[in-house]
């Protein structure tokens, strides 16, 4: 990926997020904007997010954002000069949930591997024929 590319991804997402934030703060007060993808020829573009809520919320959430996404790429247009705006795809950032996944799986092993530890280093009792 070129400079440029991650130039515009940073700037759109910094963007998008003040829209959001300014402009829809009672619609989107549980939307985070984690990352922007946009192809090198800038027709397109896919836009991750985190919502908070359950998954009924992250539905409500996109199908918002899909519903608006000709304001926001019109306002974008706006802040934005560029040749092409790309026209986005809302996506759901699903690496927060992988994280926490991973990180759960990670404790389950420690807390295994500490129980184990005890079992082989407690005094064995003695032999009752000594």
């Amino acid at each position: 990926m070129s400079t440029r590319t991650l130039r515009v991804n940073e700037l759109i997402q910094r963007e998008l997020s003040d829209i959001l934030r300014k402009q829809y703060k009672e619609e989107a007060i549980a939307i985070t904007i984690t990352g922007v993808q946009v192809t090198p020829d800038l027709h397109e573009g896919k836009v991750f997010i985190a919502v908070t809520g359950d998954e009924e919320d992250e539905v409500k959430c996109l199908r918002w954002l899909k519903h608006n996404s000709k304001d926001f790429r019109f306002e974008l247009g706006r802040r934005i000069v560029l040749k092409h705006m790309p026209a986005f795809i809302y996506l759901l950032d699903t690496s927060t949930a992988r994280g926490n996944r991973i990180l759960g799986v990670l404790d389950e092993i420690a807390a295994k591997e500490k129980a184990r530890d005890a079992d082989v280093s407690s005094p064995s009792t003695p032999d009752p024929k000594e």
